[in-house]
């Protein structure tokens, strides 16, 4: 999850292998800078993943690594998750090297020293806009007058077609206060207009180039996103 003019160049390289029904991917993104949810969360990653799916169960790993700046962040995200048709649910367990442990361990889950953030979300895609509400239960979550702030987010995605090119519209916000997102009660933090491409290089070989503009509102601040796919 950048300023002023924010330049991010992603490469990801994916694997996916069926087994009986099983599906397993891995994969990493190099991204010059780290934005989510509206918020700049680093320069320069390389954002690895791996992950397991059987019949609409997925168990995923995901995590985010500095390489320019060593002071950023350093993310380590495990998700278990259920799809059905459109109907989607899971629950993430967000960890940050830095946070209420100095140490950054791992291992550490007393509720006032973890660096870990548990969150719940449930969506569903109706095919022309998806929606997805995500909400803050345990961990090192934020807060709002001293008290666990049960930061939550939700959005909503619309994709449509324009002159041979796949576009998305996203709107997202924080629906009350929380220093989480940096919000004081109800407030916009996210808008993103994203658009991507295939280009082919050969017969057999396609580039899906991507862009995206990225706006908070609540923070006054924005985003230029370019970069690339790569896929065996």
């Amino acid at each position: 999850m950048k300023r002023i003019t924010l330049f991010a160049m992603g490469l990801v390289i994916s694997l996916t292998a069926h087994a009986q029904g099983v599906e397993t991917s891995i994969g990493a993104d190099i991204v010059s800078s780290y934005i989510w949810r509206g918020q700049d969360l680093g320069s320069t990653a390389i954002q690895p993943t791996l992950g397991i799916e059987y019949k609409g169960l997925s168990f995923s790993a995901w995590g985010s690594y500095a390489l320019v700046d060593p002071f950023d962040t350093k993310e380590f995200d495990l998700t278990l998750g259920y799809t059905v048709g459109g109907f989607n649910i899971g629950i993430t367990d967000y960890w940050f090297s830095k946070g209420l442990d100095p140490e950054g361990r791992y291992f550490k889950y007393a509720a006032l020293s973890t660096n870990h953030i548990f969150e719940a979300n449930v969506g569903y895609d109706f095919g022309f806009a998806s929606l997805q509400w995500f909400t803050n239960f345990a961990g090192n979550d934020g807060k709002y007058n001293e008290k666990r702030a049960y930061s939550s987010y939700f959005e909503i995605s619309i994709p449509f077609k324009l002159v041979s090119v796949d576009w998305a519209f996203t709107a997202g916000a924080v629906p009350y206060a929380t220093d989480f997102y940096g919000t004081t009660g109800f407030a916009v933090t996210n808008l993103t207009l994203s658009a991507s491409k295939d280009i082919k290089v050969t017969d057999s070989f396609t580039i899906p180039v991507f862009a995206q503009l990225v706006a908070n509102p609540c923070s006054q601040k924005a985003y230029l996103v370019l970069g690339f796919t790569l896929q065996p």
